[in-house]
Parts: structure tokens; C-alpha cells; sequence
């Protein structure tokens, strides 16, 4: 079956008749694995009460020599270096994606993060001081860009009209993904040790390269019976070609702000957590099985809506309601927590944001950049997954401390004033989308 024919059945009928959808949804899935197996590794590294833990002893020292006690700034501190790593990276990912062809740059974008993953186990295997910072920097850079090249990629296989019927379903063998590896994590951390986890998730990623392999030839297919630019030769243009286009496109500039936003209430509502588990627990190990916990209910309530209702809320009504269900959910669950932010109810909706962004507002994004040119998605829309949301992750870690000064309360108000913002700037993305050209008749 060609790639460029629509997808309108069910998930095992789909996935029988559609061989990019099988390994498109193997990708997801090792992807997500990989990454949920580390993931709460390196939330009990942010949570982590002992700087020691995380900073290497010359910087530790810095601070202490400047009356600045660093246990007390541990996420900010992180989220700032993290948004400087990201203002470096994004030109040479851009340079990357200019000057090589497809077949080049997605294999030596998983390729670099397989060998990083082999280096950490040789950091966490001896105990080198400072790994934990290196590793969180690390996840947050493997997060985002792992992700955005992976939805870029997707793009380039299918059209809209499959992609608002087939995202719910990659989605859903991506939040699989995300359940086995928290998973294994809890099982194993205590046995065998975090650096062995490290190899696990280079395993997966190694699937990744297959997959990536295998799903070129249907997005070459494509390219060609569409009369599509071909991702067989390099795109071109300058490295900071991803940051013009944002700043000269109505629709970038909006989906820009979207995520800034989104990413703001995620980090207010991160960062609040963090506080409660550092409270809570002191013990590494102990954190991490939380952690891993919590990601399991995000997955369990994510696949439940990916299965039930994100296709047929794209394939029916478009993207409209996937961006403005989760402002509006938002909206009820910090009211809520603003005039009574109790622990449970604090774990409750975070993993009622994190599960509505990744079924629902996550999917209908993507879906734009079927409709647009290449340089729009590999460039603008990586530009937008990296910089832009390390840099409200950065904004936001601050406000938080700011507002955490006058207690729960007054994080939880403000955060009702940027869900607010996101919700209008989904208003904004909706007009906008409503500009684009539609697609050609397969």
C-alpha cells in the first residue's frame, strides 16, 4: 500500500494495510521507551535535596564562596544552563539539516544520543561528581530534540488527512512506549543500578535507526507522487533559518506562543511538585519509583484518550477542539489548586495537563506541519520544541520562585493567568490555520 493513500479504518485494520504505520509506531514506541526508562532518573536528580547529587564540587564551592546556598536554586539554576546548551545547539542543528539530506541528519541525531548514553554509564557506573547535572542537561536536549525530529519525520510520510486519522494511533503505541519504561525502571533501579539503565535505553534507540531506515523509502514515495520537495538533498538556506521564519510567520509566531505557555504551566506546576517530593523524600531511589509512578497514571489517562478520542475529535472536527479542551481543563484544575493546593490534588492534575498535552494539544499541532514546507518543520517547528520551550521552561522556573515566595497560593493564581494565555494563543493558531492552502487530492 502506497504511504499517500487514506487511512479511514480501524487501529488493526490500519495497521495490516499500512506498513509505515507498523513502523511508524515501532519508532514511537522505542523512542518513548528509552526516553521513560531515564526520565525518572532525572526527575530524582531535580528533586534531589543534596546538591552534591547533582552539581560537580567546584561549582558548589562558587556558590558557596558568593553566600549563595545552590540546594535552594537547584532547578533554576538547571533550567538556565539547560536554555544555554539549547541557544548553542539550535544553529548546529541547523546547520545539520541544511547542509546534509535526511538520510544523513536523522541517523546522526539518534547517533549521537546512542553514544552519549554509553558515556553516562561509564560516569554513573564510577560515581564522577557532577553526573547529575550533565545527565539532566542531556535528557532535557534528548527530550526535545529526539521528539521534534521524530514529528518532522512523520510529516514527511504521511499527508494530513492520514495524519489526523493515524497521530491518535502512533501516539498511543508511543504512550506503550512511555508505560514499559517507567516500568522497567521501577523494576530494575534497586537491582541493578542507574547506569545499567543507560544501556537499555541505547538499545531502544538502536530500534529507532531501523525504523528510520525502513520508513525513508515510504516518505521518499511520497514526496515523489506529490510532486513534494524531496528530503533526499539537503534543504539548504542559513543555520538560523528556523528563528526568521517564527519571527515573519503569523502562524509560527502563534504556535510559538502556544507552547511558551503551554510550557509555563507545566513548569509552575513541575516545580511545585519537585518542592513537595524534596519534602517528602530523601532517599534517590525512592523519588525515582515516585516519579515513575506518576508517569504511569499520565500514560494510563494519555492512551485512554489517545484511543478513544483523539482520532475521532481530528478525523471529525479538526484540530480546534484538541487545542482548546486542554486550556479549558487547565483553566478548572488551577482553580482548583489556587484555593487548595493539597499534595494529592497537585499529582492529580499534573497528570491531567501532561496526559491532555500529549493526546490531545501535541497530535493537533503536528497535524499543521503536513501543510507546509519542509524548512517550516525541520527548522521553524524544532526551533519552537527547543528554544522557544527551554526558554519559558527557563522564564517560568524563575517566576515560580518568585511566586513560591508567598506561598501554593499564589503559584497556583498566576499559573490561571498563563493557562489564559495559552487558551487565546490556541485562538490565534486556529485562525491562522484556517489561511493554509489545503492539501492536494491524493
Amino acid at each position: 500500500m502506497s504511504a499517500a493513500a487514506p487511512v479511514r479504518t480501524g487501529l488493526r485494520a490500519a495497521l495490516r494495510q499500512s506498513p509505515p504505520l507498523i513502523w511508524a509506531c515501532l519508532y514511537f514506541f522505542c523512542l518513548l521507551s528509552g526516553y521513560y526508562v531515564l526520565r525518572p532518573v532525572r526527575e530524582a536528580m531535580a528533586a534531589s535535596a543534596d546538591p552534591k547529587a547533582v552539581f560537580p564540587p567546584v561549582m558548589i564551592d562558587w556558590f558557596s564562596a558568593h553566600g549563595i546556598a545552590l540546594q535552594d536554586f537547584v532547578l533554576q539554576v538547571l533550567f538556565t544552563c539547560v536554555f544555554v546548551i539549547m541557544l548553542v545547539l539550535q544553529p548546529l542543528y541547523g546547520a545539520l539539516v541544511s547542509r546534509y539530506p535526511r538520510r544523513v541528519f536523522l541517523p546522526a541525531v539518534y547517533g549521537f544520543f546512542i553514544v552519549s548514553l554509553l558515556g553516562f554509564y561509564l560516569l554513573f557506573d564510577s560515581g564522577v561528581p557532577g553526573r547529575g547535572m550533565a545527565f539532566f542537561f542531556w535528557a532535557a536536549v534528548f527530550n526535545l530534540f529526539a521528539v521534534a525530529v521524530f514529528w518532522s519525520f512523520m510529516a514527511d510520510v504521511f499527508s494530513n488527512a492520514q495524519a489526523r486519522a493515524v497521530y491518535g494511533y502512533i501516539g498511543a503505541a508511543g504512550t506503550l512506549g512511555a508505560f514499559l519504561g517507567p516500568v522497567i525502571t521501577s523494576a530494575l533501579v534497586e537491582q541493578v543500578g542507574i547506569a545499567n539503565l543507560m544501556l537499555v535505553s541505547a538499545g531502544f534507540l538502536t530500534t529507532c535507526l531501523v525504523c528510520i531506515w525502513r520508513l525513508r523509502l515510504w516518505a521518499v514515495a511520497r514526496e515523489q507522487e506529490q510532486q513534494l520537495a524531496s528530503g533526499e538533498t539537503p534543504m539548504g538556506g542559513s543555520v538560523l533559518d528556523g528563528l526568521k521564519l517564527i519571527a515573519r510567520e503569523p502562524l509560527l509566531r502563534w504556535l510559538a506562543a502556544l507552547v511558551l505557555f503551554g510550557v509555563g504551566i507545566g513548569t509552575l506546576l513541575y516545580n511545585e511538585q519537585a518542592a513537595i517530593v524534596r519534602r517528602l523524600y530523601t532517599d534517590p531511589a525512592a523519588s525515582t519509583a515516585f516519579f515513575s509512578r506518576v508517569d504511569l497514571a499520565v500514560n494510563a489517562l494519555t492512551l485512554l484518550l489517545q484511543l478513544g478520542l483523539t482520532r475521532w475529535l481530528l478525523s471529525r472536527h479538526g484540530i480546534g477542539p484538541a487545542l482548546l479542551i486542554p486550556g479549558f481543563a487547565i483553566i478548572v484544575g488551577f482553580s482548583v489548586l489556587a484555593a487548595s493546593p493539597l499534595p494529592m490534588l497537585v499529582a492529580m492534575v499534573q497528570v491531567m495537563t501532561r496526559a491532555s498535552e500529549f493526546s490531545l494539544a501535541k497530535p493537533a499541532r503536528e497535524t499543521l506541519y503536513t501543510r507546509v514546507d519542509r524548512q517550516w518543520r525541520y527548522k521553524a517547528g524544532a526551533a519552537i520544541d527547543t528554544v522557544v520551550y527551554r526558554g519559558a521552561d527557563l522564564t517560568f522556573a524563575w517566576v515560580h520562585k518568585g511566586l513560591s515566595l508567598f506561598g501554593s497560593h499564589a503559584v497556583f493564581a498566576g499559573g490561571l493567568v498563563v493557562a489564559g494565555l495559552m487558551t487565546a494563543a490556541a485562538f490565534g493558531v486556529l485562525g491562522e490555520e484556517k489561511k493554509l492552502p489545503g492539501e492536494r487530492p491524493e
